[in-house]
C-alpha cells in the first residue's frame, strides 16, 4: 500500500525554499523521496511510520506533497503554497536581563516568528522551547554583558533587541523557623535570608521540599519525609547554592506508662510520665485538657500537673515530632471524686480493738489507708460505697476515722473506744 499524506505544516513558507516541515500520515516507513510539486525536499527524516520531517525545495505557487516509498506514492491533495514571507520583527524580551550561567526561559514577542530555525544571544545559539507567529520561548544560555538578540526564520534574521546578563549572588541563610519537625514531614517551615529571589530548589538533606513562597528575603517550604536525624537545609537559585542550615527530624513521642495512675478530679497534683521522645515536649494533655504545667527531666521522663477532669483519659506528650498515640504500656490516667464517709457502723468498740466496722460512704473503691485516731487499721474494700476496717486497739475515748484514697483524706467520723 503507497504512502498516505494527510498534513503538511506549515502550509506555506518561502520561494526560497528551506522551510522546515512535518509529513503526517501513515506508511512511511523506507520512504526515499519527498516532493513539492516536481521539486525534491531535502533533510528528510522519517521520525515514524506517522510522521516525516524535512526542509521545502525552492519553489512557486501552489505545489503538491507527495511521499514516494518502497509500495508506491501518495496521491492525496495535500499542499503547500510559496509565498514571499516577511522578515521576523521582534518588539519585546521578558525579562531583558538574566544570570550570567543562562538556564532561564525567555519570552520573544514580534511578528512574523513562524518557522524559526535560529535564535542567538549574541554569537551562542539559545534552545528554542515554543514558536508562534507572534512568540517564542527560548533558554537563555550562559553569557556576560550586554548582547543582541536576534531569531532567524526562513525569511530572514531579525532586528536585534539587547539582554542583559547580571551577576547573581549566591542566597545566603540566616534562620529556619520552626528549625524541627516530624519524621511525616508535611509542616510548613519558614526560611530567610538574603538573595533567595528565583529560588529553583530547596533541600532536606538530599531530598526536595516543596517550595510554597518566594521572595527575595522569605520562602516558605513544605518540608518532605525524613528519617530521625539531622539533616542540612541549603537553597538553590541561579546565583548558586546557599550556606546550609540544620533542621531536625523528630521521632513522634511515645508515652508508656504515667504515675500514679490515679488522682483527684481536683486535679494540681504531680505526675510522673514515662516514654521517649519526650525531650522537646511543647505540651502534656490529659485527654482534651492541657496539663496546668510540666517539667522535662530527660528525654525518657517529665513530670506534669494534672488539670481539672473526670473519668479515665489517654495522657498525650506533643514535640515537634508529633502527638503520642496508643501503643505499648499504659498511658491512662483516671479522675477520682474525693472519697466521703457518711457512717461507722458500729461507732464504738473495745479498746483492745478487733472490733469489725462497716465505713458506709461513696468514692472508696480506690482506699489505701483507714486510720482510727491516726493508728492504721486493716480493711477490705466491698465496692465503691462500702469498705469494711477491723478496729486497732487505742486507749478509751473518742478518736475520728479517715480513710485515704488517691484523690486524697476523706472527712473524719467520730469512734468511741470503750474501756476493756
Amino acid at each position: 500500500m503507497a504512502p498516505v499524506v494527510t498534513s503538511v505544516s506549515p502550509t506555506q513558507g518561502n520561494p526560497a525554499g528551506g522551510t522546515p516541515v512535518t509529513i503526517n500520515g501513515s506508511g512511511f516507513i523506507g520512504a526515499t523521496v519527498v516532493r513539492f510539486g516536481p521539486n525534491l525536499a531535502s533533510n528528510v527524516v522519517v521520525v515514524s511510520a506517522t510522521q516525516i520531517t524535512a526542509r521545502t525545495p525552492p519553489g512557486s505557487g501552489t505545489a503538491k506533497v507527495t511521499v514516494t516509498g518502497p509500495t508506491g506514492t501518495s496521491t492525496q491533495n495535500v499542499f503547500f503554497t510559496y509565498t514571499t514571507v516577511a522578515a521576523p520583527v521582534l518588539t519585546a524580551l521578558s525579562p531583558a536581563s538574566g544570570p550570567t550561567g543562562g538556564g532561564n526561559t525567555v519570552t520573544i514577542t514580534g511578528t512574523n516568528l513562524t518557522g524559526a530555525t535560529q535564535v542567538l544571544f549574541g554569537a551562542t545559539p539559545a534552545t528554542i522551547l515554543t514558536n508562534t507567529p507572534t512568540q517564542l520561548t527560548a533558554t537563555a544560555p550562559a553569557g556576560t554583558g550586554t548582547i543582541n538578540v536576534t531569531v532567524t526564520t526562513p525569511a530572514g534574521t531579525s532586528n536585534p533587541l539587547p539582554y542583559t546578563y547580571t551577576t547573581t549572588p549566591a542566597p545566603t541563610l540566616t534562620n529556619l523557623t520552626p528549625t524541627s519537625g516530624p519524621t511525616s514531614g508535611g509542616n510548613t517551615i519558614t526560611i530567610t535570608g538574603t538573595n533567595l529571589t528565583s529560588a529553583t530548589q530547596v533541600l532536606f538533606g538530599a531530598t526536595p521540599a516543596t517550595i510554597l513562597t518566594n521572595t527575595p528575603t522569605q520562602i516558605t517550604v513544605s518540608a518532605p519525609a525524613g528519617p530521625a536525624s539531622v539533616v542540612n537545609v541549603t537553597v538553590t537559585t541561579p546565583g548558586g547554592i546557599s550556606n546550609p542550615l540544620s533542621y531536625i527530624y523528630v521521632a513522634a513521642p511515645v508515652v508508656t506508662g504515667v504515675s500514679p495512675q490515679f488522682g483527684p478530679d481536683t486535679g494540681g497534683n504531680s505526675v510522673t510520665i514515662t516514654g521517649s521522645g519526650l525531650a522537646l515536649a511543647s505540651a502534656v494533655n490529659f485527654g482534651p485538657s492541657l496539663a496546668t504545667g510540666f517539667t522535662v527531666i530527660s528525654d525518657n521522663q517529665l513530670t506534669a500537673t494534672a488539670p481539672p477532669g473526670t473519668g479515665t483519659v489517654v495522657v498525650t506528650v506533643t514535640t515537634p515530632g508529633g502527638t503520642s498515640t496508643l501503643g505499648p504500656g499504659n498511658p491512662y490516667y483516671t479522675y477520682l471524686g474525693t472519697p466521703v464517709i457518711n457512717s461507722l457502723i458500729p461507732d464504738e468498740g473495745s479498746s483492745l480493738g478487733g472490733d469489725s466496722v462497716t465505713i458506709n460512704g461513696s468514692n472508696l473503691t480506690y482506699t489505701d489507708s483507714v486510720t482510727f485516731g491516726g493508728v492504721p487499721a486493716s480493711f477490705s474494700v466491698l465496692s465503691d460505697n462500702l469498705t469494711v476496717a477491723t478496729a486497732p486497739a487505742h486507749a478509751a475515748g473518742t478518736v475520728n476515722v479517715q480513710l485515704h484514697t488517691p484523690a486524697g483524706n476523706s472527712n473524719t467520723l467520730p469512734f468511741t473506744y470503750d474501756p476493756a
